[in-house]
C-alpha cells in the first residue's frame, strides 16, 4: 500500500474534489502509477485531518472519474484515465437503420414513433390555424398553462390511474427535468438520497451533478427491500428515496402491492419523502402507483417519453400540496417553465385520442418484442415483466458483464453493463440490460438478439480477459 499523502494547499473547492484533483494529477505526472494500491479511507483521513466520510466522496469521485477501482478484499487501486469499452450510458448513439451495416443499439429505451410521426403534420397545421400561436410562442406560468395541466391529470387518470386534478399537476421537460425540480425541493447538495441499488442512470447522474449523497438501498426479485430500507433510514437520515416500483429500470420488476404499502409505511415512519418514477407505468394496468397510496409523501413523475414521444419531453408531477411552492419555486429556477409548443401538441393529442393509440401501439410492440425476446435467448437468462421495453439478462459461467458488453458490441449489437447501474460502489451483477425497442424493426430487433444468444454461446471469448 502506497503512503501517498496529497498536498491539499492552495486547492479550492471542496475537501473531496481537492482530493481526487489531487489523485488525477498524480497520475497525469507519473507519481501515481496504474495499479498502485491506494491508502484505506480511514488511514488517509488520520494522515489529512479530514473525516472519513470526505475521503469516501474523493474516492468515490475518482472513480467517477476512471481514475480508480476497488476490488473487495483487495482494496483501491489506480487504473488511470482509460478509455472505455463501450460508448458511456449516457452519450447518444444514434438508432440502427433497418437494413444498414452500422451496429445495432439495443442501449436506450424509446417508443415505437410511426402514429406519433403522421399525427404531427396534421395537429401542427390546426395550432397554426387556431389563432392561438402568438399564445404558445410567449411565457406560460411556471407550473404551466392550465388546459395543458388538465390534460395532463386527464392522461394519468387513464394511462397510469393516478386520480388527480389540474392543480396538483406541474408541468416539466420530461421526467428527467421532473426529477431534477423534485430533487431540488426536498434536499439541498450534500444531502443523504437513497436510490434502488440498481437505479435509473438518468438519476445517478442527476444526483451526481447536483452533489447529492446518493446511496443504495439492496433490492430482491420484488425490487426494493424493506428492511434495507428500514435501516439505511435509521442510519443515514435521508431527505427521499427514488424508487421505479412498476418495471424497474434496469431489472425490468414490478414491485408487488403489498410491498408498495410496506414501503410508504417506512416512508412516512421516517419523515422521506418518495420520488416516484412511473414513466412506463402505462404497460402495466394492475400495477397502483405508490402515490395513489401515501399522495400526501409522494412526488410522482413521469412523462410522455416512454408511451408517446420522447421528442417531445413534457413530463407530469404530482405534487402533495404542501411541497408544490417549493417545486413550483424549483421550476421557476431551472427552466422558467415547460416549453408551451410541445405542451399544447400533447394535450391535442391526449384530448382527441391520438396519445392514446399511440400509448397502444407501443403496449402491442413492446409485447411482440418481448415475445421474440424470449424465443430466441435461452429462458433462464430473462428477466423482467413481460410487457416491459427491455429486459435483464443475467449472464451464465463464466461470462462477466464487462467481457460480455466488449463480445456483443464485436458482434455488431451495443448493450448496458450493470455496472452503468450501480449506486456508488456497490457491486454489480454479471448481467446487462437490453433495450427491445430502440432498433427500427422487428427484424432488426431479432438480429440483435440472435447475436446476443451466439455471444453467450461463445465461452472461450468469456475467458478472454482471464490470464
Amino acid at each position: 500500500m502506497t503512503s501517498w499523502t496529497p498536498d491539499l494547499n492552495g486547492r479550492s473547492g471542496p475537501l473531496y474534489r481537492a482530493i481526487a484533483d489531487a489523485l488525477a494529477e498524480g497520475i497525469a505526472d507519473g507519481s501515481l502509477a496504474v495499479g498502485t494500491r491506494l491508502p484505506t479511507h480511514r488511514d488517509l483521513a488520520f494522515r489529512l485531518g479530514v473525516t472519513v466520510g470526505t475521503v469516501t466522496r474523493a474516492y468515490a469521485e475518482a472513480e467517477k472519474r476512471s481514475l480508480i477501482g476497488g476490488e473487495v478484499g483487495r482494496g483501491t487501486f489506480v487504473q488511470g484515465q482509460r478509455p472505455p469499452a463501450a460508448p458511456l450510458p449516457l452519450s447518444w448513439t444514434p438508432p440502427s437503420v433497418p437494413g444498414g451495416t452500422g451496429p445495432i443499439n439495443m442501449t436506450t429505451i424509446r417508443p415505437e414513433h410511426a402514429v406519433a410521426v403522421q399525427s404531427l403534420g396534421t395537429t401542427l397545421n390546426a395550432i397554426a390555424a387556431s389563432g392561438q400561436a402568438a399564445d404558445l410562442l410567449g411565457y406560460a406560468p411556471h407550473a404551466g398553462l392550465p388546459h395543458h395541466r388538465a390534460a395532463g391529470a386527464a392522461w394519468l387518470e387513464r394511462q397510469h390511474r393516478v386520480s388527480t386534478t389540474a392543480g396538483s399537476v406541474l408541468m416539466t421537460t420530461g421526467a428527467q427535468n421532473a426529477m431534477a425540480v423534485a430533487l431540488a425541493a426536498v434536499a439541498r447538495p450534500g444531502d443523504v438520497i437513497l436510490a434502488e441499488r440498481l437505479t435509473n442512470i438518468g438519476f445517478k447522474t442527476l444526483a451526481g451533478t447536483l452533489g447529492y449523497h446518493l446511496e443504495g438501498v439492496a433490492l430482491d426479485e420484488h425490487g426494493i427491500m424493506p428492511d434495507a430500507f428500514d435501516s439505511a433510514c435509521r442510519r443515514l437520515g435521508p431527505k427521499a428515496l427514488y424508487l421505479v416500483p412498476t418495471i424497474h429500470n434496469p431489472t425490468a420488476v414490478v414491485m408487488p402491492q403489498a410491498r408498495r404499502a410496506e414501503i410508504a409505511a417506512i416512508a412516512r415512519r421516517y419523515g422521506v419523502i418518495l420520488i416516484e418514477d412511473d414513466v412506463f407505468g402505462f404497460m402495466v394496468p394492475d400495477a397502483m402507483p405508490i402515490q395513489t397510496i401515501a399522495p400526501d409523501i409522494t412526488i410522482y413523475v413521469t412523462s410522455l417519453s416512454k408511451s408517446v414521444s420522447a421528442g417531445l419531453r413534457i413530463g407530469y408531477a404530482v405534487v402533495p400540496p404542501d411541497l408544490q411552492p417549493r417545486v413550483e419555486a424549483a421550476i421557476r429556477s431551472l427552466q422558467y417553465s415547460a416549453p408551451t409548443l410541445p405542451a399544447e401538441v400533447a394535450s391535442r393529442w391526449i384530448q382527441d385520442g391520438t396519445a392514446d393509440r399511440v400509448a397502444e401501439t407501443q403496449r402491442v410492440e413492446d409485447l411482440a418484442r418481448q415475445r421474440l425476446a424470449r424465443s430466441i435467448l435461452p429462458v433462464e437468462t430473462v428477466y423482467g415483466h413481460p410487457a416491459a421495453q427491455h429486459l435483464w439478462l443475467v449472464l451464465p459461467e463464466p461470462w462477466r458483464r464487462e467481457d460480455f458488453v466488449l463480445e456483443t458490441r464485436r458482434r455488431g449489437v451495443i448493450v448496458t453493463g450493470a455496472d452503468a447501474f450501480a449506486v456508488g460502489r456497490a457491486s454489480a451483477p454479471h448481467a446487462v440490460r437490453v433495450g427491445l425497442c430502440m432498433p427500427g424493426t422487428r427484424d432488426e430487433a431479432a438480429r440483435g438478439l440472435r447475436a446476443i444468444a451466439d455471444s453467450l454461446e461463445a465461452p472461450a471469448s468469456a475467458m478472454m480477459s482471464i490470464v
